[in-house]
């Protein structure tokens, strides 16, 4: 898809490209739109403006509807309907800024050549506050207007007047001294006390309305001031009525639990409910439903997601306030270790990525069908980060398994963990840019203790397959460690980036263990279009301790799918594979939590049997949101899309490793702009670490290995196989030894990197660079 310019206001109109869905044959298609006069029109080109129109919608009583970053709907209600698209969000969002001011106009317009002349109406919605005193609203503005009116006529007279005079001094300068010097004197005479008089009338009509002004705008902050007490009254009382009603409902399920288990024996639903070849629907609870609702929920919780919802159940406790919080922001003071010490303050921009042109195809044509991996590529694919550096972006989001070691139920300490595992990929929906594949033995620190709560260290264990080891730790009181190998094969039109290996989150106060395994990521356009990413596949969340479990499905982009795009639903079960909480969202914007209240199997309607499958159908409470993306900083188009955890990651840092990433000199020239010095770099160190390579093998330390040619992709299934191939090296700060929970022979963490680091000796380190 090609870009379109960004469209430019032209007076009272705005112009632009946007594309147009026509059919399912050709499917968007470029068009020259213009919007003016409340009516938004489109050509086939600009020339074509002369003499045909493709069609208009009147935006009086248009339906503007946003469905995602890019696209948007224009509809009159039924007769017309554009399918829209822009070239990019911020495209995007110029174009419904201008729809909807024209729609605004449009309606005022409408409202104003009404024959009813009924500019207010005489009931008001409210029965109390400024809803009651709409008589009074309604003189005041109508004093105010004839002020307006008043001060209006003034400055037009004032206008006459004063160029009258202005006429008359020009004249009296061109005129010798004579007859008619004293009649031109009277003349200017007239017209300057007149222009006095027209003046004082203007400054006194601006004083009324100013006097007027003061006067009402006292009076409507007081009435306003008296309307925001009784609100927070009335949102105390909520409050209070919202705590009491939760206690009686806890002390009803506690007197009827009894009961309840043993009623519940035959309609609950039974283990493996929720399988691969189930369709899961999911439905709000009814509002009106007194079993689920009574009572308004919590005033911040109502503002964000407009339910009308209580807390959850009693089965979470206390916990029930944290999913209605917002996310913690870490303050240095909240955050910040005991030692004394400022924050340091992050750099928020690199240098702008360079526009140099180069021949894909010449490159790829004899790449099809192999692991990208192990081909040499110019740094022009590159972003300056390393893959290490793309493992530590996975704690973009770390607040979530911060707020997950606050929770006493797994349940709902397994909904914010399945959030961090999706919130991981948020930052890769533009990036199409290649991370630099790690020497072997190369490290990175991301020491975020003071901002964060944690440190965090990566070291490339493993150079084929490539494989970086990773360990965090928090002293908010969760670990997180993953071994991830990354093998990739070019398919002609895509490519698709397959990551091996297991994440391990562990939560110190209840001992929690959570593991998983990270989507394929698929490249499009490879070839011809634009670039762009798509996350599919299927995440197992597994609690080793209690048995939870969470099943996330990544749905992969469908051109004729009605769903959302970069859709992310899952279901969140106990170990008697009983449903609790489903999460639904996008994987590339934000996650919701909603509480599941009922469910049921093949009941018939949307959630019945269709072609033989059965279908899991929930009754939920309202959602939740989780977690929201955070904005990409200003100007990242320019710096290859990075987020602000981004931009800070190849700062330059005191006292790291001399294998640290950030020391990389090729991946610094290529921040700096200078790619022909970087590809120059990025050659001599791979030629350098084919020779030690090499040397080693004619040290025999490598006889004993394989031939990799005797292994291919479909029998390297895990890292516990792929192990077998792998160089004969070992590791500085991690040791290989077999997971307990998983059974996979895996790099974990043995320490000593900080307190080396902290004594200033790196002594053991290699000459990587």
């Amino acid at each position: 898809m090609s870009e379109a310019k960004a469209p430019t206001p032209a007076g009272d109109t705005y112009k632009g490209w946007l594309f147009k869905w026509t059919n399912y044959i050709k499917g968007y298609q470029r068009r020259w739109f213009v919007l003016g006069n409340g009516l938004l029109s489109y050509y086939r080109s600009q020339a074509e403006m002369a003499h045909t129109c493709r069609g208009t919608i009147n935006l009086a009583t248009a339906h503007i509807v946003v469905e995602d970053s890019c696209n948007f709907v224009v509809s009159n209600g039924g007769a017309q309907t554009y399918h829209l698209k822009a070239a990019s969000e911020v495209e995007r969002q110029s174009w419904i800024t201008a729809l909807e001011l024209a729609k605004a106009k449009a309606m005022r317009l409408h409202a104003e050549s009404d024959d009813s002349g009924d500019d207010y109406s005489t009931s008001s919605p409210t029965g109390s506050g400024l809803g009651a005193r709409c008589p009074e609203v309604q003189s005041t503005l109508r004093t105010l207007g004839s002020k307006v009116e008043d001060l209006s006529t003034c400055n037009d007279l004032i206008a006459k007047h004063g160029s009258a005079l202005q006429r008359s001094l020009s004249e009296l300068e061109g005129l010798r001294l004579g007859t008619e010097t004293g009649d031109r004197i009277r003349q200017v005479t007239e017209r300057a006390t007149l222009f006095r008089i027209t003046s004082n009338a203007m400054i006194n009509a601006s004083r009324d309305f100013l006097g007027l002004a003061q006067a009402y705008s006292r009076r409507w902050q007081k009435a306003l001031q008296a309307e925001r007490e009784q609100r927070v009254r009335l949102e105390e009382t909520l409050e209070q009525l919202a705590k009491q009603h939760n206690n009686l409902e806890r002390a009803f399920r506690g007197a009827t639990v009894v009961d309840s288990a043993a009623s519940s024996k035959g309609s609950s639903p039974a283990k493996g409910d929720i399988s691969d070849e189930d369709e899961n629907e999911f439905f709000d609870a009814v509002e009106s439903a007194p079993e689920f609702i009574t009572v308004p929920a919590d005033p911040k919780y109502q503002q964000r997601s407009g339910s009308n919802a209580s807390g959850f159940s009693s089965e979470i406790g206390m916990d029930d306030q944290l999913l209605d919080e917002q996310p913690p922001v870490f303050s240095p003071e909240s955050s910040q270790p005991q030692e004394a010490g400022p924050v340091r303050k992050r750099r928020a921009r690199i240098p702008d990525k360079p526009n140099y042109s180069l021949n894909l195809w010449s490159i790829m044509k004899n790449c099809i069908g192999k692991d990208l991996s192990k081909i040499p590529m110019p740094v022009n694919f590159n972003e300056p980060i390393s893959m290490l550096q793309r493992l530590s972006e996975d704690l973009e989001y770390s607040e979530l398994l911060d707020r997950a070691a606050k929770c006493q139920s797994s349940l709902e300490q397994l909904c914010y963990v399945a959030a961090f595992s999706v919130s991981s990929y948020s930052t890769t929906v533009l990036r199409t840019g290649k991370p630099f594949n790690p020497l072997l033995g190369e490290t990175y620190e991301l020491d975020r203790l003071r901002e964060g709560g944690y440190r965090s260290l990566c070291e490339q264990v493993s150079h084929h397959p490539p494989a970086g080891a990773h360990h965090v730790i928090s002293e908010r009181g969760w670990t997180l460690r993953q071994e991830i190998a990354v093998t990739s094969k070019f398919r002609g039109k895509y490519l698709s980036i397959m990551p091996l290996g297991t994440i391990h989150c562990i939560f110190g106060k209840s001992d929690n263990h959570y593991t998983w395994k990270k989507v394929t990521t698929t490249v499009h356009n490879i070839i011809v279009g634009k670039l762009w990413i798509d996350q599919s596949g299927e995440i197992d969340i597994v609690n080793h301790k209690t048995g939870d479990r969470c099943q996330l499905k990544f749905a992969p982009y469908s051109y004729f799918s009605r769903d959302v795009a970069r859709k992310v639903t899952g279901v969140v079960m106990d170990k008697g594979g009983t449903a609790h909480y489903v999460l639904s969202g996008t994987w590339d914007e934000k996650m919701e939590c909603s509480r599941v209240m009922q469910s049921s199997r093949g009941a018939g309607g949307p959630g019945g049997s269709e072609n033989g499958k059965q279908r899991t159908v929930y009754q939920t409470l309202r959602a939740r949101e989780l977690w929201r993306r955070n904005p990409l900083p200003e100007g990242a188009e320019t710096m290859y899309y990075f987020s602000a955890l981004a931009l800070t990651l190849n700062e330059t840092e005191e006292r790291v490793a001399p294998t640290d990433s950030r020391l990389r000199p090729d991946q610094r020239l290529m921040e700096a702009g200078r790619w022909d010095e970087a590809n120059a770099e990025k050659q001599r160190l791979e030629d350098k670490q084919r020779g030690v390579r090499r040397g080693a093998g004619a040290g025999g330390r490598q006889a004993a290995r394989p031939p990799e040619e005797a292994f291919t992709e479909d029998s390297i299934t895990d890292l516990s196989l792929k192990s077998t191939v792998q160089d004969s090296h070992t590791p500085l700060w991690f040791e290989r030894t077999k997971d307990p929970v998983t059974g996979e022979n895996v790099h974990i963490y043995k320490g000593g990197y900080w307190e080396a680091k902290e004594r200033g000796s790196w002594d053991g380190c290699p000459d990587l660079f």
